[in-house]
């Protein structure tokens, strides 16, 4: 009984710490694709992460275009997630470790994002195709970079834009490649 609450308890915080892991990446993403900020679902990704980014913007200044307080902000994010997790299994981690793992959870973090964003951007271009929604308008800004290689590889067919399906095969494919942890 005591093993299942522990089991469920460590699912619970593992999956609430891959969410705040995911808002930090997606803060950092939407700002590499110059997505709009004045969008609600932008709006409410700053607000979740202002409270770690701007006190870090007091002390870290931006180096050129990019916001070094968010990178960073996404770093003690990841890191805390980690060893917050290991306290659950009783293994400290030696910061060698901690790093490759951080690395890692990055690294799979950032393609599932862009795997999702691509996939529900492809259904909703099926679904309301040429609508407004402002979910639509922020997955096009983060998506329509990583399409853009493919689309000059692959032209529509019949007026069916593969690209997506490539997309995502292509970053389903390099999950392949990131070490499990």
């Amino acid at each position: 009984m005591i093993g299942n609450a522990l089991g469920a308890l460590f699912f619970i915080v593992r999956t609430l710490l891959s969410m705040l892991l995911f808002v930090f990446m997606l803060r950092v993403l939407l700002q590499w694709a110059r997505a709009d900020f004045r969008n609600p679902l932008a709006q409410a990704v700053v607000k979740i992460t202002n409270p770690l980014v701007m006190p870090l913007r007091r002390v870290l200044p931006p180096i050129g275009k990019i916001d070094t307080s968010s990178i960073v902000a996404v770093l003690i994010v990841a890191a805390l997630g980690e060893l917050i997790l290991s306290l659950f299994t009783g293994f400290l981690l030696d910061p060698l470790r901690l790093s490759k793992l951080i690395v890692i959870k990055l690294i799979w973090t950032t393609l599932n994002a862009y795997f999702w964003a691509i996939l529900i951007y492809a259904v909703l271009s099926m679904i309301a195709p040429g609508g407004y929604s402002p979910m639509q308008s922020l997955l096009a800004a983060l998506c329509e970079p990583v399409l853009r290689p493919f689309r000059r590889i692959i032209p529509p067919i019949a007026g069916i834009d593969f690209s997506p399906l490539w997309a995502g095969l292509a970053i389903q494919a390099l999950l392949f490649f990131v070490p499990v942890a």
